[in-house]
């Protein structure tokens, strides 16, 4: 897969983009990470992407211009792949916009400053996305958690594939307990199933887990489900042992 990242502050991302499982992904080849300076694409003698606001206000709005001139060049103008303008006002990110993006070859994520960008590039965006209901300096921040949450649903990035099929709201539930040793510690045992050997009832302690955890934390989440019979009784057992205080 290849990202297009587009922003004034490409040094911010650098770091980041090198590192642990993206760094290891980027050098195996998995994932192709661009770092595209908007400055780049400003034709002026300044090489300004900003300008003051028609109509007046606090504040400076990034030029359309370059936001053009670089998904031209890159090709995205007249293709279906994603064009991602992180900002407050777009949808909240979640685990099933990741999975939706993680299935196109390449993607572009176009990164805002300033009060905002000229509306009117908002024209060429195929996906508004927030990473939550409070206001960043830029868009870089939330690039990085897009692009994280992502990679890691691509084959091969992470050690084990079954890892990102078992992690939160994958199946739109809370991920459940993880125990490793010491079997015993300050007192606190692990619990006796995970010992046991038999990965069937291993596999329904952990929906059973997830059913609890969901409960606690995130009730709305369960809202959303369509449940068998099997996942209606874990979810009823999850249930009595909250309410017992298991």
């Amino acid at each position: 897969m290849q990202i297009d990242i587009v922003t004034i502050f490409p040094e911010m991302l650098e770091g980041p983009l090198k590192g642990s499982i993206i760094g290891r992904a980027r050098e195996k080849g998995i994932i192709k990470i661009n770092l595209h300076n908007l400055r780049d694409y400003a034709y002026n003698k300044h090489r300004s992407v900003d300008d003051y606001p028609y109509g007046g206000g606090p504040g400076m709005v990034m030029k359309p211009e370059p936001f053009f001139c670089v998904l031209e060049k890159l090709d995205y103008l007249h293709s279906n792949n994603p064009i991602l303008l992180m900002t407050p006002q777009g949808e909240v990110f979640n685990q099933k916009l990741a999975q939706e993006f993680a299935t196109f070859e390449k993607m572009a994520i176009l990164c805002g400053h300033y009060e905002g960008i000229d509306e009117r590039v908002r024209k060429i965006v195929t996906h508004e996305i927030s990473i939550g209901d409070y206001v960043l300096t830029g868009g870089e921040i939330p690039a990085l958690a897009v692009v994280d949450a992502v990679s890691r649903l691509l084959p091969g990035v992470l050690g084990d594939d079954q890892s990102a099929r078992e992690d939160s709201f994958q199946d739109g539930l809370l991920e459940h307990p993880h125990f490793t040793r010491p079997r015993e510690y300050k007192g606190m045992k692990v619990p006796d199933i995970l010992l046991s050997g038999n990965h069937a009832e291993i596999a329904r302690w952990r929906k059973k887990e997830k059913f609890k955890r969901t409960l606690e934390r995130r009730p709305e989440l369960l809202k959303k489900l369509s449940l068998n019979e099997e996942d209606k009784q874990l979810l009823l057992q999850a249930e009595k042992e909250l309410k017992k205080g298991d």
